[in-house]
């Protein structure tokens, strides 16, 4: 009898290895959600980051993973389906405010760092902020400022330096605006310099009045439509991040010549990894959020989608400062020294509910209208 059940348990156990080792059905799923254009896909001859992860994982643990990836084009986007309970993700990328709203509404798991041992990457600079205070929640991906992408060939150089641009309207139907409340509204209080975490009514209002009078001029609302849009010529102009202006440029036609700059006053922002409350398989997420701060995904990443990263393994790699070039590195790291102060200044925060309905109320109406 102790033979037979002997023989049983073996049978069993070989069943499971069989099972884990061929990748049968006890292969595991990852479900990725993150911004568009946010990481290195295998195109133009770049690491497939998604791959590299699954094939990396097997050969690591013995088990397949199979990545389901999918992106979104705004922090509101993200938040709208994750708050609806109608899908189930495992690892986010939203923005620092995003973050701090998740937080606040228990939509987020504190993390194992047990499990990210790459975290000692990440510069000191970026650890302790505002919607992570303690850095339980949140490991950060990338860092940026937003800046305006311009035609060189379509705008006059006296016109550029600041957000007057944007309102400019020389360029009436040439103009892209962001497609989501709040980067939207924060272009107009930089340019009135009205703090951008205000909860004065009166002040959001004065803001809207700013958007009206720019709304005969713009060309369309964007989010990941601009590329597409300055990038054939068929826009002149358009707020957005950084690190986007050198895909744009790279892609360029031949009768565009696209160049950049920063406003004095602007937004400086973080996006951060984090395991959202639904998440079906935490280990494995904290497992996937280790590997994207390793040497070669971190590098590949960076390169490819030419944002800034705090990761020290990126920028102190001899290969990556040369292959970005001394432009690029001027541009996306203006100095790490001080970053904290800025960021601290400029930066969106987590807005009171009432402030925040308040703020999308003003948004549909100036969509509606």
């Amino acid at each position: 009898m102790k033979r037979t059940l002997a023989l049983v348990l073996a049978l069993v156990a070989a069943l499971g290895l069989c099972l884990t080792g061929c990748g049968g059905s006890d292969t595991l799923t990852l479900n990725v959600y993150n911004w568009g254009e946010y990481i290195s896909d295998g195109s133009d001859g770049s690491l497939d980051t998604i791959k590299a992860f699954e094939s990396w994982y097997e050969a690591e643990y013995g088990q397949k993973v199979k990545v389901n990836y999918s992106t979104y084009a705004s922090n509101e986007d993200m938040y709208a389906k994750l708050k609806s309970g109608a899908v189930s993700y495992d690892v986010i990328i939203p923005s620092d405010y995003m973050i701090a709203r998740l937080k606040d509404e228990d939509m987020l798991l504190p993390l194992n760092f047990d499990n990210i041992p790459n975290y000692q990457y990440i510069d000191s600079q970026f650890q302790g902020l505002y919607y992570d205070p303690d850095d339980q929640f949140s490991v950060p991906y990338t860092y940026g400022v937003v800046g305006i992408i311009y035609d060189a060939n379509k705008v006059d150089a006296a016109d550029v330096g600041g957000w007057d641009l944007l309102w400019n309207d020389k360029y009436a139907g040439s103009i892209l605006q962001f497609n989501n409340s709040r980067d939207a509204f924060g272009t107009a209080m930089y340019k009135l310099g009205i703090d951008v975490n205000t909860t004065d009514q009166a002040q959001w209002d004065q803001a809207l009045q700013e958007l009206m009078n720019q709304r005969p001029m713009v060309k369309a609302y964007v989010m990941d439509e601009i590329f597409n849009a300055l990038e054939s010529g068929e826009a002149a102009i358009g707020a957005y991040y950084a690190g986007d202006y050198f895909t744009m440029a790279e892609a360029q036609a031949s009768t565009v010549d696209l160049q950049f700059y920063y406003p004095e006053v602007t937004n400086y922002f973080v996006d951060a990894m984090c395991i959202p409350s639904c998440c079906a398989n935490q280990e494995l997420a904290e497992i996937f959020i280790n590997y994207m701060l390793s040497e070669e995904p971190a590098v590949a990443n960076a390169e490819y989608i030419y944002y800034a990263t705090p990761n020290s393994l990126v920028y102190e790699n001899e290969t990556y400062i040369e292959d970005m070039g001394q432009e690029a590195m001027e541009i996306l790291y203006p100095s790490l020294d001080g970053f904290a102060e800025k960021y601290n200044q400029y930066a969106y925060r987590n807005l009171p509910t009432e402030t925040l309905d308040y703020m999308n109320t003003l948004w549909e109406g100036l969509k509606i209208n």
